[in-house]
C-alpha cells in the first residue's frame, strides 16, 4: 500500500514525530485473514466433482452440503459480531479462527452426506464471526478517508483466496485426493491465529508498536474509542437503513455465492471442462472481482475526498457496480464460445465486487463503535440469500437449465441498485453512542 493512498485524515499535532504504521500491519493482517477464509470456504466447491464420484452424491444433496454451511454462516453472524463486541477482536477472531480451521480439517474425514453436512455446519460457526469481528477490528484502527479502500483491499484478499484456490487444488486434488487441501488449509489457519493474538491489540493505545503521532492520528479522528462496548440492539434493529442495507447485500450475496459453489460445477458440466481446466477457469472471475474489490474502495474514497461526501461517494460505485453485473451476467451465460463466456463472466465479477468494498466502508460509515454487529445484521441477510443460493440452484437447473439459474442473479443485481438509492452512509445509526 502507498503512502499517497492512505491519505491522514488530520495532522498530528506532535511535532517533529512522524506516525508510525501499525494500523497498516493490522490492515495487512486482516487482509490475510481474509483471504484465509475464502480458502477455506471454496476447497469444497473444487472439490465437489470427486466428493461426488466417491460417494454418489446428487446435485440437490451436494447442494444442501453446500447450504448447511451458509446457513450456520447466517444464524451465526450476529453472535459473532456481538463475540467482537463484548469481547474485543483480539480474543474473538483468534478464538474463531481456530475453531473453523478445526473442522476444515474434520471435513477430510467424513464419511457420508450427513456427517459431511454436520462437518460444514459446524464450520459456518466459525467462519460467521470472520468478517464482522473483523470489521470490528479495523474500526478502531482505519481513519475515516481509508476506510473504503481498507474495505476494498480486505474483500479483494477474500477474492484472491476465492480465485487462487480452485487452480491450487484441483492440482493437490490430481496429486493426493481430495481430502488433502483440507488438512492443509487448516494449518495455515492456525498459525494465522497464533500470529494475530500476538500482534493485534484491540485499541491503539494498548499496542506497542504505536508511537505518540500515530495515536494522535487515530484518536484525533475516531476519539480514544472502547475495546469493548454494550450493544443498543434494539435501537440498532429500529433503524430502516440497517434493514435496507442488509436486503442490498442479501442480493449482493446470493449472486456471490453462486461463484463461490456452483461455478466450478457448470464450468464441469456445462462448458465440459476437465477438472484441471475447470479450476483455472474458475479463478479467471473471481481475479477479475480482485481487481473490482481493489478499484470500488479506492474509487469511492477518492470521491469522498474530493467533496462528494460519504452519501454520494459510496452510492455512485455500487450502483454502477451492480448494473454492470446485471448486464454482464445474461451475456455470459448465453455465450456459445466458451473464452466469450468466461470474458463476460470476468466483467461481470469485476462489476458486482466493485460494490462490496463499498458495502461493508458503509457499516463503518453508519456503525461506528457498533461496526461489529451492524455489520452482522448484514451479513446475516447476505448469507440467508447466499443459502437460499446454495440449496436451489441445483433444483434451478434441474428444471429449467444453467440460464435460469444465471438469469435470477441479473434480477437481484438491479434490484440491488435500486436499493442502494436509500442507503446514505452519512447518516450514523446511532449517534449519541457513536460519538460518546
Amino acid at each position: 500500500m502507498t503512502d499517497h493512498a492512505l491519505a491522514p485524515e488530520a495532522a498530528p499535532a506532535t511535532a517533529g514525530a512522524r506516525p508510525t504504521r501499525a494500523r497498516h500491519v493490522v490492515l495487512w493482517l486482516t487482509v490475510l485473514a481474509y483471504l484465509i477464509t475464502y480458502m477455506d470456504r471454496v476447497v469444497i466447491s473444487t472439490a465437489a466433482p470427486s466428493i461426488q464420484k466417491e460417494f454418489g452424491f446428487s446435485n440437490q444433496t451436494l447442494g444442501w452440503i453446500f447450504a448447511s454451511f451458509q446457513i450456520s454462516y447466517a444464524l451465526f453472524q450476529i453472535p459473532g459480531g456481538w463475540l467482537g463486541d463484548r469481547f474485543g477482536p483480539r480474543r474473538a477472531l483468534s478464538g474463531v479462527v481456530v475453531w473453523w480451521s478445526a473442522f476444515t480439517a474434520i471435513t477430510a474425514t467424513t464419511w457420508s452426506a450427513g456427517s459431511m453436512m454436520v462437518s460444514r455446519f459446524l464450520f459456518g460457526m466459525g467462519e460467521a464471526g470472520a468478517f464482522p469481528i473483523a470489521t470490528r477490528s479495523l474500526s478502531r484502527w482505519m481513519l475515516p478517508a481509508e476506510r473504503g479502500w481498507a474495505q476494498g483491499v480486505t474483500h479483494a484478499g477474500a477474492r484472491l483466496g476465492g480465485a487462487v484456490t480452485p487452480a491450487f487444488v484441483a492440482l493437490l486434488i490430481v496429486g493426493f485426493g481430495w481430502r488433502m487441501p483440507f488438512l492443509l488449509f487448516a494449518l495455515v489457519g492456525l498459525g494465522w491465529a497464533a500470529l494475530w493474538f500476538w500482534y493485534y491489540r484491540d485499541t491503539p493505545r494498548d499496542h506497542k508498536s504505536v508511537n505518540a503521532a500515530e495515536l494522535e492520528l487515530i484518536e484525533g479522528a475516531l476519539g480514544k474509542g472502547k475495546a469493548r462496548v454494550s450493544v443498543p440492539w434494539k435501537k440498532l434493529l429500529a433503524r430502516p437503513q440497517l434493514w435496507t442495507l442488509s436486503a442490498m447485500y442479501f442480493c449482493y450475496a446470493y449472486c456471490i455465492n453462486i461463484f463461490l459453489t456452483w461455478f466450478p460445477k457448470y464450468l464441469h458440466d456445462a462448458r465440459g471442462f476437465d477438472i484441471a481446466v475447470m479450476g483455472l477457469m474458475a479463478s479467471m472471475p473471481l481475479m477479475a472481482g480482485v481487481v473490482g474489490d481493489l478499484a470500488g474502495g479506492w474509487f469511492s474514497d477518492l470521491l469522498v475526498k474530493r467533496g462528494a461526501g460519504l452519501r454520494m461517494g459510496r452510492r455512485v460505485v455500487a450502483i454502477v457496480g451492480f448494473l454492470i453485473a446485471a448486464a454482464m451476467i445474461p451475456l455470459a451465460a448465453a455465450a456459445e464460445g466458451h473464452i466469450a463466456s468466461i470474458i463476460f463472466f470476468c466483467v461481470a465479477l469485476f462489476g458486482l465486487e466493485l460494490t462490496v468494498g463499498v458495502s461493508w466502508a458503509v457499516t463503518l460509515d453508519i456503525g461506528g463503535e457498533y461496526a461489529g454487529s451492524v455489520s452482522a445484521v448484514m451479513n446475516t441477510l447476505g448469507n440467508i440469500g447466499a443459502a437460499i443460493a446454495a440449496a436451489v440452484t441445483g433444483y434451478i437447473v434441474a428444471a429449467s437449465g444453467w440460464f435460469s439459474a444465471f438469469a435470477v442473479l441479473a434480477v437481484l443485481c438491479v434490484i440491488a441498485a435500486v436499493l442502494f438509492l436509500r442507503i446514505d452512509a452519512s447518516r450514523p445509526l446511532y449517534v449519541e453512542e457513536a460519538r460518546a
